[in-house]
Order: structure tokens, then sequence, then C-alpha cells
């Protein structure tokens, strides 16, 4: 559901949105792809694809947004479409972790679970945070950053 007003709910998790290529990355074994929503896998990202199997130490299925970060790190979506700079996945949910799915679990132990499979110092990962019940809060924060919102989940 799409929202104009920011609120604020104890039952909402809240998070940056990112603009960038919603992707989710199939990392199995000693292959990485990166998929779209419709299916396709990305192909020009294998410098990507390398950087997160080198830094991964499990199998998994991530949910994410490609993105390329300017030196504030906010996203750059045309620097991205032109290839321009090097792109991150930042990763919002964990589906799938060493043969068991994991879609049946709550949201916040997905984010538990992914926070303590991403490298802390990576240089292709970046685990997205989220705040819980203040989201008003971070929605004028987001605005202030010139940041493209927020989504609540």
């Amino acid at each position: 559901m799409l929202r104009r007003d920011a609120f604020d709910n104890a039952e909402y998790v809240y998070e940056l949105k990112m603009d960038g290529f919603r992707a989710l990355a199939h990392v199995e074994g000693d292959s990485t792809r990166l998929v779209s929503r419709r299916g396709n896998v990305y192909r020009s990202f294998q410098r990507l694809y390398a950087a997160i199997q080198a830094e991964l130490k499990c199998e998994a299925i991530l949910d994410g947004e490609i993105v390329c970060l300017d030196s504030e790190g906010r996203p750059q979506f045309y620097d991205l479409l032109c290839r321009r700079g090097q792109p991150v996945l930042y990763v919002f949910d964990l589906l799938w972790l060493d043969g068991k799915d994991l879609r049946e679990r709550p949201l916040v132990e997905r984010k538990r679970l992914l926070r303590s499979v991403v490298p802390e110092q990576s240089a292709c990962l970046l685990y997205a945070d989220h705040v819980e019940q203040h989201g008003v809060e971070m929605f004028r924060w987001a605005c202030d950053q010139d940041l493209e919102g927020v989504v609540a989940k």
C-alpha cells in the first residue's frame, strides 16, 4: 500500500527507500546471480557478482537493491543507469539460508539473521538497517537528507 503521509506504528519497521535496481541475489556454491523482479538475470554486474561470492560465507537468497552511492552514501540512480561508479547491493531481507526457506519467519528475525551473514566491512554488501515505531521521525530525516523516501513493512 502506498501512502503519502508518514506514520508511527509499533507493528511496522521502517527502512530507507533506495533508488536503484531491485534484485534477488542467489548465492549458491561457486556461483552468484542477481535477478530482477521480472526474473531477468542482470548481466552487467559481473564484478559485483564476484565480490558478493567472495564475501558471503554461506548459500543464501538475499533481497535488495543494486545502487551506486555518492561520497555521502546517497544513492545516485543516474550513475547506476550509466554504469558509472562501483555498484553495491543494499540488502534488506534474507529469504533463504543454507538450505532453509525463511519466508515464513517474522521479518525482524530474518533481518537479524541477515545482519549476522553480511560482513561488517563489506565493499559490496550493505545491510539495510531499520527503525521500529518511529516512521514519522525517519521520514523527516530522509527528507532532510534529500533521500527518496521510507518503506514501512
